[in-house]
């Protein structure tokens, strides 16, 4: 009889309410996806690279090209220097990045702090390490951290702090003064820091993505995590980066290479080549706040309270004016009834329901319009 390590992983909330939009053929704003098409120039790079035969295994850290291309960019955003033969590694996607960075430096009986609602890959990652996950709840309604509580929480086995900004599922981002904080506290007590970056360039309204490799104390002991999947719409690619000092990444490349040992080799030249125009991902910014702004402007005269997010593709809406059932019933209700899927936040904040569901605005303009009038009829 085999001993489960992860013996209370539930099916995730992603995957129920996309089976059940599915089954009731609603418009899905539930899964954090695109359904508009790739940029058409870079589906022909990939299909250039496979064509010219870039097919075999590229280097265990990734294209070296393609880690010059990633420093050239921290560089530029984050005046953040990071070598490309020493500090960089192409990952099979962030929750591989995530997943390694863990493993690599968790030891049985290590805390790891996380603030909910927090990204459901974190606590099992956490998990199978042996680490025991902390959980610090976000402050509501505008979810943002106690440090404080953060201080009181640390003990003499706290490894690690990880941090989501911008934050899945709020949109909303970690402020200069958060950053300072966390930097004191991990320099404090020795503590690692793991920053899930994946939607840097999502960023509304003239607010700014600071990354934790802007400060140097924390770039020293911090794993930095991207995406190319979410900023080039391209998730089922599974292909983005962590960025470490060396002697964090010395550890990280121990596990990656004995867990996947490589990354795609066409698609990372693909990827490289369409770096050279940062517009491709300079621009996002407000490629998303128009799509926002949509969603949002056709909303407006219905019974749902928001706070434009700052950043993400996903908006929280607040239905108490609604109804007084819990998030997950009138999620399930609204897909079922109203043929409108979306993603209930309590899961993944230890009982706590805000009356909040969060809904992708990542779609094409003509699903946004048809959401809305089933929002705008409750």
């Amino acid at each position: 009889m085999i001993r489960s390590k992860l013996p209370q992983t539930p099916t995730s909330i992603f995957a129920q309410m996309s089976q059940l939009a599915t089954q009731h053929g609603a418009l899905n704003l539930s899964q954090g996806f695109p359904s508009f098409p790739a940029s058409s120039e870079l589906k022909q790079l990939a299909a250039d690279a496979i064509l010219g035969d870039n097919n075999q295994y590229a280097p265990m850290a990734g294209l070296l090209a393609l880690r010059i291309a990633i420093s050239q960019m921290f560089e530029a955003q984050h005046n953040a220097l990071y070598h490309p033969d020493q500090e960089i590694c192409v990952v099979a996607g962030a929750t591989q990045g995530i997943f390694t960075a863990i493993q690599a430096t968790v030891f049985p009986g290590d805390e790891v702090l996380i603030f909910t609602p927090a990204y459901d890959c974190y606590e099992p990652a956490i998990k199978v390490a042996g680490g025991i996950p902390v959980k610090i709840p976000m402050q509501l309604p505008d979810f943002t951290i106690d440090w404080d509580q953060v201080r009181s929480s640390v003990t003499s086995m706290t490894k690690m702090i990880l941090i989501n900004s911008p934050h899945n599922p709020s949109g909303t981002l970690l402020k200069h003064k958060d950053l300072l904080e966390l930097e004191q506290i991990a320099v404090e007590n020795d503590l690692l820091v793991l920053s899930d970056e994946v939607y840097e360039h999502m960023v509304f309204d003239g607010h700014e993505h600071l990354s934790a490799s802007r400060y140097p104390a924390l770039k020293e002991r911090s794993f930095v995590i991207g995406s190319f999947g979410k900023t080039f719409h391209v998730t089922g690619w599974k292909i983005g980066f962590c960025l470490a000092p060396a002697h964090l990444m010395n550890e990280f490349l121990k596990v990656h290479q004995n867990v996947v040992f490589c990354v795609s080799h066409p698609l990372q030249r693909a990827i490289t080549t369409y770096l050279q125009q940062p517009n491709h991902y300079l621009e996002l910014g407000q490629f998303y706040q128009r799509k926002r702004d949509l969603f949002l402007n056709l909303i407006a005269g219905s019974k749902f309270k928001f706070t434009p997010t700052e950043s993400t593709y996903f908006q929280l809406l607040d239905y108490a004016a609604i109804t007084d059932d819990g998030d997950v019933a009138f999620a399930k209700a609204l897909t079922i009834d109203h043929k409108l899927a979306s993603i209930p936040i309590s899961v993944f904040m230890e009982g706590r329901d805000p009356k909040m569901l969060r809904f992708c605005f990542a779609k094409e303009d003509e699903e946004l319009v048809a959401a809305a009038k089933i929002l705008n009829e409750l």
